[in-house]
């Protein structure tokens, strides 16, 4: 049996505009590894609003999916990130009745955000691809807490105020 561990949702960052955004996961206790996924947007909007439980006045397709899970009576259990191969994640939702059917990361993580299913990564996992990191916060509060978006801004505010001649090699 694969040992899985529990992991949360942390957030979304652009490390640079223009590129993909990254979905950031950090295993809450131990090492707190960190792992960070590359999605697409649509993906990143439908994850932000899964996250922040935002209702939308139709159903986006996490939502259609939940939908039509529940109304064959399934629900998702858990959400488990199973392996990493050529660089690609994979992840398996795990349902009610024990089925495993495999999905992308990103819309796993997002249906299982939408229904409250637990999240985990395979040991394995974690081993070959998190980063441990330390996060430094300015302001009072939780160091361990990272407000991506406060980070994102600032970036952007630090990239804007750059000028071509400050890449001058002297």
């Amino acid at each position: 049996m694969v040992s899985v561990i529990p992991i949360e949702v942390v957030g979304m960052a652009v490390p640079v505009p223009g590129e993909a955004p990254l979905m950031l996961l950090r295993e809450p206790d131990g090492a707190r590894r960190w792992l960070a996924i590359m999605i697409g947007y649509g993906e990143a909007e439908a994850l932000v609003r899964a996250r922040e439980q935002i209702a939308q006045p139709r159903p986006g397709t996490i939502e259609l999916l939940g939908d039509v899970l529940a109304a064959f009576g399934q629900g998702v259990a858990a959400v488990e990130l199973t392996e990493v191969r050529d660089g690609i994640f994979y992840a398996d939702l795990v349902l009610v009745s024990g089925t495993r059917v495999s999905a992308r990361p990103s819309d796993a993580v997002a249906l299982g955000l939408r229904q409250g299913a637990p999240i985990r990564v395979a040991e394995e996992v974690l081993d070959v691809a998190s980063v441990q990191l330390e996060v430094e916060q300015e302001a009072e509060g939780p160091a361990d807490v990272l407000d991506t978006e406060t980070e994102v801004a600032r970036f952007r505010a630090e990239l804007d105020g750059l000028r071509p001649e400050d890449f001058d090699d002297q």
